[in-house]
């Protein structure tokens, strides 16, 4: 087993039936105690990365999709910015989804992702994605009234048929290449107050605060039931959920990058092979190249 899967493969779930988030604690750091020591192995996971993620955009097969959920101030963003810190930006894209506009509730609810899905050969990274469907709109039901679903179509199964539905999508995104994993960074309430108290203490990180996320805070528990239900439902062997402590950013990072080499080490990658007939091309470059002064 290489380090990646020791590393991240505790916090790795397949089969959800009897997930219970209680179960993990978001403050744990594994056999790790040294935050220094985690940032050099950080370094190593990156560049280790980094390599994998040109093999897969030469060999231009596969796409990777990592999806991040999170409560806020989980620090989403800091994982994204510190673990895809030494790929190829040519090769890697990131999409934040809000607020969905007229034009997206205009459609189905998987249409604004879909169209954002990666091209072979490149990494797509979701902050946030179409689980908000079974998230926030769930908490929130003028959000569900909102996208004027049929009434007929709105029973009391809808979040079971969602959770269907999200498991045959990726069911479908793996049989054509695409290799799904996603990350629930599981940041603890004390943690993210403080997170909080911070954004409102430091000028440098006034910008990151709204009152909205502060109102969300009413209804921890409620989204805590949410995500299990999530996880419990949508978890899988072809698109496994990751449940990463997020109380220590340091540790937060590190699982996710041994996550994301694992992923990528699991698909043998390799530059493509080179024939006789480029051979002869390459060759004949060569020549043409010594010949000119």
């Amino acid at each position: 087993m290489s380090w990646a899967s020791k590393l991240a493969n505790p916090y790795r779930i397949e089969h959800g039936k009897k997930f219970r988030l209680a179960d993990y604690d978001p403050a744990d750091t594994g056999d790790l105690r040294s935050k220094e020591h985690a940032i050099e192995l950080l370094q190593k996971g990156v560049a280790h990365l980094a390599e994998l993620q040109d093999k897969l955009y030469a060999q231009d097969r596969w796409a990777l999709l990592l999806i991040f959920q999170a409560m806020d101030a989980a620090g989403k963003d800091g994982v994204i910015k510190h673990v895809m810190s030494g790929v190829n930006p040519q090769g890697c894209q990131v999409y934040s989804f809000k607020v969905p506009s007229s034009e997206e509730l205009d459609h189905d609810y998987l249409w604004r992702t879909f169209r954002c899905m990666p091209e072979r050969g490149r990494i797509g990274i979701f902050n946030r994605s179409y689980y908000e469907e079974v998230l926030v709109v769930r908490i929130h039901s003028e959000l569900l009234q909102n996208e004027r679903i049929p009434s007929s179509l709105v029973s009391k199964n809808i979040w079971e048929d969602r959770f269907q539905d999200m498991h045959d999508f990726e069911r479908y995104l793996a049989r054509n290449g695409v290799v799904v994993r996603k990350f629930f960074l599981d940041v603890s309430k004390k943690e993210q107050k403080k997170r909080f108290l911070a954004r409102l203490d430091e000028p440098e990180k006034n910008w990151k605060f709204s009152l909205a996320d502060l109102h969300e805070r009413h209804y921890w528990d409620d989204y805590m039931q949410a995500y299990e239900d999530m996880i419990r439902n949508t978890a899988s062997k072809h698109a496994p959920w990751y449940v990463v402590p997020a109380d220590n950013k340091w540790f937060t990072r590190l699982v996710v990058a041994a996550a994301v080499v694992d992923a990528l080490e699991d698909l043998k990658l390799a530059y493509p092979s080179i024939g006789p007939e480029k051979r002869k091309q390459l060759r004949a470059g060569r020549a043409a190249l010594l010949r000119q002064k």
